[in-house]
Parts: structure tokens; sequence; C-alpha cells
């Protein structure tokens, strides 16, 4: 049977099967050759070793809920509640001694993100989103206070999305430019107040997902620029599908930043 919300055991389960993973993926980290895969991306074994752990690990914690993952199945699962995971966010990063990358874990629960969980390994960061419950890090409330303590004039570009600049060449910027290269990071920038904006050009369905309960929880629209991932349906395969996207800090700093983000959509 399938609960809405998971139970405290079932969270605790979850915090410590990231441990072991970070654990492995830290020890890995600098040691470790890359492969190519067909779409041009970079894969490791620990990101394949990382994905077998999640999905066996999601599959005894919560028994019955599919997984959508990276690296294995990229259909929307038949079930009510189920699991959406990138393994390693930012492979390329990690490939080459950049020490930045996430593990992203997101529950959906009727086709919206409900439990999320994103662990950034290198820095010893871990956020967790709990639907209608709020965001921590490192155990710590994050709060829309927080965001606005923080004075940034950035924006989080992806490397995709960068071409806008070409699409208004005749038109400033109106940001400092960032890029992580880690989407799910680049987005909860924004909740973080580190950023003020992020346009995302073609994030997959396992790089948002964590970062959108977050976003949603610190009260930063976000704009879909042409699907809403809230509209999937069971068997959807999303291997080739992304999901452009805003994200803003404020319903005034999206709207700011619109044009640039449907100057991307232009042929």
């Amino acid at each position: 049977m399938v609960t809405s919300v998971l139970s405290s055991e079932q969270l605790s389960a979850i915090h410590q099967l990231l441990d072991r993973i970070a654990e492995r993926q830290r020890s890995d980290f600098g040691n470790i050759i890359s492969d190519v895969k067909p779409d041009g991306t970079l894969i490791t074994a620990c990101d394949r070793w990382s994905d077998a752990e999640l999905v066996k690990g999601l599959a005894s914690i919560a028994p019955g809920e599919g997984v959508l993952s990276e690296e294995g199945s990229q259909r929307v699962p038949q079930s009510r509640a189920y699991w959406v995971v990138d393994p390693l966010d930012g492979t390329t990063n990690f490939a080459t001694d950049i020490p930045v990358w996430a593990i992203s874990v997101a529950r959906f629960v009727d086709g919206r993100p409900s439990e999320v969980f994103l662990d950034v390994p290198a820095l010893g960061q871990r956020f967790v989103a709990l639907r209608g419950r709020g965001v921590m890090r490192n155990e710590q409330s994050l709060t829309t206070a927080t965001r606005q303590h923080v004075n940034s004039a950035c924006v989080s570009l992806c490397s995709r999305s960068i071409r806008v600049l070409q699409r208004k060449p005749n038109q400033p910027f109106p940001g400092k430019i960032r890029l992580f290269g880690v989407a799910s990071l680049n987005l909860v920038s924004v909740a973080m107040g580190q950023t003020i904006a992020a346009l995302e050009a073609t994030p997959k369905i396992w790089d948002l997902a964590a970062a959108w309960l977050v976003l949603d929880e610190l009260g930063c629209p976000i704009r879909w620029l042409d699907i809403d991932p809230a509209e999937l349906s069971p068997g959807q395969d999303l291997s080739q599908t992304s999901f452009p996207m805003l994200a803003a800090s404020s319903w005034s700093e999206l709207a700011r930043f619109l044009p640039w983000g449907e100057a991307l959509l232009q042929p």
C-alpha cells in the first residue's frame, strides 16, 4: 500500500543509503575513468554503481514504488508513488576533478515531488525538502528570509542556455552569469539566494526533480517554458524529453528574466 508521506523510519533509511553512496563517490573522486554515452555526455563506473545501489535501496525502503533513473529505466513508473533519481548530477565535473556534483533523489506522489533529497558529497551538504513541511540543509531550516539576506546579482545559466546572449545581441544581460555545471545546484542556488534566477535550456526530469520541490517550498516561482512536468503520463518515455525552465527569487525577477527565457526557445 502506497502512503502519501514517508515514515520517519523510511526517511532515516534514505539518509543512511545516501551516506553510503556519498562516501563511495568521495572515495572515487579523482581516481575514475569516464566513458562517453551516445548523447555525448560522460558516464563513469561510479555513476553505474551509484544508480544500482539507489534502485536496490529504494526498492527495499519503499516496496512497490517504481524508479525512473538517468542511468536506468527512463519511463514514468505505473505506480502512484515513484522515485526520480540522478545518481551523479555533474558527471563532467566529477570526471574532470572539479569538486562540485550532487546526488538527486526525489519521490513523486500523484505526479508531483513529495519528499526530495539533494546531497553534495564534496561540500558535505544535504538538502531535504518535504512538501508542506519546508526545507532543511544539514538539519538547519531554510526560509524565504534566509534567501533575502543574501544580496546577489548573479544569474545561473547552463551551458546550453547561454546561447540566449546571441538571441539578444543588442541588449545587455541583466545579471552576472554563473555556470555551476550541475543542473540541480544551478536551480537550488536560486532558493539559497546565491543567484536571483536560473535558466535551464534542456533539463531532464532527473535534473530538476529534487530542485523543483526546494524552489516550491521556499517560495521561488517557476515558469515552465515548454512542457509542464506535472502533466506526465504513466509509461511515458522521458529519455528524449527536456523541460526548459526559468526559476527566480521573486515574481518581479521572473518577469524581468522571462523575455530571456522566451528567447531561448526561438529557432
